[in-house]
């Protein structure tokens, strides 16, 4: 198999949670490019109807749902849809997520719960739905977002969000078990945990601290639009058939630091 068959998405069909905007309507952008059939959902309709259109523009079969990641029926719904427009379901990209700021000892019970139900609970709920499917079809890719800030902690003067540091750790680690929990069944399971890329969560982040955590990048930028394709890619192809339970850092170096 040579190097264009090992990355080729021709003929799979994708799900992107939170596909609508940010790193998920890059890594949609980035899998059709690939020639995946794409799918976005989210709870905003609208934001995912523009980025489904924009790929059909160039010819790519996409699909734009609506979906609450915490809800199982909602879930089920996008999952036979996709079944009945595609026949498949090759590879899913758990990439909704919310965050919330709050100093640690004021941050209110209710929004805890929010933060883990979206990042956390989505996450085993969408993998959980669509893995049953992959089993039956004896093959799959299942990719995790998670965050470098699920690594460690970090300055409550830089990112005062321990609900979404904690939600992004346990990504990591379900990400982790899930890969060995599926391997037999020809399932690669894996993440991608992005630095500092501008999304509407890091917005306040960065208008707060841009200067101080630029010092802190060695490549001396924040992520772009193109970052992340590559990795999605590598991850939802062939290339990734011997890679399982792994987590890919995309942080222009913050994490190699001493």
């Amino acid at each position: 198999m040579n190097i264009e068959e090992l990355f080729d998405l021709n003929g799979k069909t994708a799900i992107v949670t939170g596909g609508g905007k940010g790193l998920g309507a890059q890594i949609a952008r980035g899998l059709a490019e690939a020639g995946a059939n794409v799918v976005v959902c989210s709870r905003d309709l609208a934001a995912c109807k523009e980025v489904s259109e924009e790929l059909e523009e160039k010819g790519i079969r996409s699909l734009a749902l609506s979906c609450d990641v915490t809800k199982s029926e909602d879930i089920m719904l996008v999952v036979n849809t996709v079944l009945q427009q595609f026949g498949s379901i090759d590879i899913l990209v758990n990439n909704s997520g919310t965050s919330w700021m709050a100093p640690t000892l004021d941050l209110p019970e209710d929004k805890w719960d929010k933060v883990m139900n979206v990042n956390l609970k989505g996450v085993f709920l969408f993998s959980q739905a669509v893995a049953r499917v992959m089993v039956k079809q004896g093959s799959g890719k299942i990719i995790n977002i998670a965050s470098i800030t699920g690594l460690g902690g970090t300055p409550p003067s830089l990112m005062d969000a321990i609900a979404y540091n904690t939600s992004k750790g346990g990504v990591i680690t379900f990400t982790k078990d899930l890969a060995v929990k599926l391997a037999q069944h020809n399932i690669q399971v894996n993440a991608i945990a992005p630095g500092m890329f501008p999304t509407k969560i890091t917005k306040k982040v960065l208008e707060k601290s841009a200067p101080d955590l630029m010092q802190q990048i060695p490549a001396k930028r924040f992520g772009n639009e193109d970052d992340l394709k590559g990795a999605a890619v590598f991850f939802a192809s062939k290339a990734s058939d011997y890679c399982l339970g792994h987590v890919l850092v995309m942080d222009g170096g913050m994490t190699a630091l001493i």
